[in-house]
């Protein structure tokens, strides 16, 4: 039998790590425990000493965390975290307004800057610190129908592609999606796809199909836009050698207009790549969806666990949801058959902004 080792050799620990608003109350930065068989989580520890960690990345090893500060005067923070507390490892660098969203590319942390439409670059040093300052910031320009949340740029999210290669920032205030990539540490853009006006996308993934043709295939692969001015999904085909999105068409998250607030937030896709979730706050619902070749199906909704689900993650057949105004994280376990999330419990975690996995 063949253990997995973590970096100091010893058996691989399997951890959550939850952001969270300070200003609301949260506890900062939390790490968990998972229990693999059921999915539970234990809080181990934490650390409160970065305002308003609201979202978290992983280094690939597994041993630096790296956390937004959503501020107006925002920030990045690199944490270590092989032990039970994040203990941080220098002070944060300044990045633009409002980072929502970050990730690691290309021996950098690119973060999405909401408030200020931008995305921006901190280079990284080879133990996966940050080194000051900021090595360059890409602004977004351009506007969308909605008066109160598109008059200008809001990048939402930033995620590599499964080649390495480029990088995409969803931008709401835009309605579209910049395929970028980094030349001497500055984010330029390669093309821009739009999306449907006023939809307010906000976060992308990827179908893991992308994964196993990094240089492209013929017809593509495929990639998932959550919207969320209009709870859809648009399902984008992917080519990796072009570096091109192309919009196929939306999908309703939702099984009818909804009465009230409805924003989407999260979504995920399985490992086998047949079901797509979304998480979305107000109607405090998750959905699940089929993946039917170039299109999507939506099968059913349940309960997300509790109120105003802002982020989702999954893993190891579980689902997470960080739902923020009831402050917890609940997780569910996944029927492989069909799709379906069935709730398992949930941990307390005030204002819970995010979740992120170490499985």
């Amino acid at each position: 039998m063949t253990v997995e080792t973590g970096a100091a050799g010893g058996p691989r620990r399997r951890r959550a790590y939850i952001g969270s608003f300070t200003s609301a109350g949260g506890l900062g930065v939390l790490v968990a425990a998972v229990d693999e068989a059921s999915g539970a989580l234990t809080v181990l520890g934490g650390a409160d000493d970065v305002p308003d960690p609201s979202y978290l990345a992983l280094s690939p090893d597994g041993d630096t965390l790296y956390a937004v500060s959503e501020r107006p005067e925002g920030a990045v923070a690199a944490y270590r975290v092989t032990g039970d507390k994040p203990e941080l490892t220098g002070p944060p660098v300044a990045v633009g307004d409002g980072p929502t969203h970050l990730a690691p590319h290309a021996g950098h942390v690119l973060t999405a800057d909401y408030g200020s439409g931008g995305v921006t670059a901190v280079p990284l040093r080879a133990d996966g610190t940050l080194a000051a300052p900021a090595s360059g910031t890409l602004w977004h320009t351009g506007s969308g129908p909605d008066p109160r949340r598109q008059q200008e740029p809001h990048a939402h999210q930033v995620l590599p592609d499964p080649s390495g290669r480029r990088f995409l920032g969803v931008d709401l205030g835009t309605d579209s999606v910049r395929v970028c990539a980094l030349e001497g540490g500055v984010p330029v853009v390669h093309h821009e796809t739009p999306l449907r006006p006023g939809s307010g996308p906000r976060h992308l993934a990827f179908h893991p199909g992308a994964n196993d043709h990094p240089d492209g295939e013929p017809g593509g692969s495929y990639a998932y836009v959550l919207n969320e001015l209009a709870p859809t999904v648009t399902v984008c085909r992917w080519n990796a050698s072009d570096g091109l999105l192309e919009a196929l068409g939306e999908t309703s998250v939702l099984p009818g207009a909804p009465e009230g607030d409805a924003y989407p937030s999260g979504l995920a896709v399985s490992p086998d790549g047949r079901f797509v979730w979304t998480a979305t706050r107000g109607t405090d619902v998750l959905s699940v969806l089929a993946v039917e070749g170039d299109g999507l199906r939506l099968i059913t909704t349940v309960p997300c666990g509790g109120h105003w689900p802002r982020a989702l993650a999954q893993a190891a057949g579980f689902l997470y949801v960080a739902n923020e105004r009831s402050g917890d994280v609940t997780w569910f376990t996944i029927d492989p058959d069909t799709g379906v999330p069935a709730r398992g419990g949930s941990i307390e975690a005030p204002a819970a902004s995010c979740v992120v996995l170490d499985l």
